[in-house]
C-alpha cells in the first residue's frame, strides 16, 4: 500500500474512533415513512431530539427513540464523567438504506393474487460533539 492510501486510511480511522454510532438493521417498517422520522431530527441537539421523537404520533419514532438512546451510551462508553448538557452532543447525521423485502401473496377475486411487498429498513445514527466544530473552525 502507498504512503498516500495508508495516510488516508489512517486519517479515516481516527474520525471513526470520535464519532459514536448506532444502527438499527431489519426494522420491519418501510423506508419512506422512516425517513420522515429520521429527517425530522438531523441536526438537532440531543435532548431535543429525544422530545421529538417521544411525543411524536409516528409509529418509527419508536425505534428511532430507541436508536438514540443507544447511540448515546456508546459515547457515555468511550467519554466516562463527562456530563451530556455540557458536551453539546447534536444528530450530525441520520440515513435510512432499503433493507430486505418479503414477497408475499393475497388473495384477490376471481382467483387472482396480488402481490405484497413488506419493506423493511437499516437506520444509521451518527453523534457529534457541537464543541469540536467550533475548535476545528478556529484553528
Amino acid at each position: 500500500m502507498g504512503a498516500r492510501k495508508r495516510n488516508s486510511a489512517s486519517k479515516r480511522k481516527e474520525e471513526k474512533l470520535s464519532t459514536y454510532q448506532a444502527t438499527l438493521r431489519n426494522c420491519p417498517t418501510s423506508p419512506r415513512k422512516m425517513r420522515l422520522v429520521t429527517d425530522m431530527i438531523k441536526g438537532m441537539e440531543v435532548n431535543r431530539a429525544l422530545d421529538m421523537l417521544k411525543f411524536s404520533s409516528k409509529e418509527a419514532s419508536r425505534n428511532v427513540e430507541k436508536l438514540l438512546m443507544s447511540a448515546i451510551s456508546n459515547w457515555q462508553t468511550k467519554n466516562e464523567g463527562v456530563r451530556i448538557e455540557e458536551s453539546n452532543l447534536f444528530v450530525k447525521e441520520a440515513f435510512v438504506n432499503q433493507g430486505r423485502t418479503l414477497k408475499r401473496l393475497q388473495t384477490a377475486p376471481q382467483g387472482r393474487a396480488y402481490r405484497l411487498r413488506k419493506r423493511s429498513n437499516h437506520v444509521t445514527l451518527i453523534l457529534d460533539s457541537a464543541e469540536k466544530e467550533v475548535e476545528n473552525s478556529s484553528n
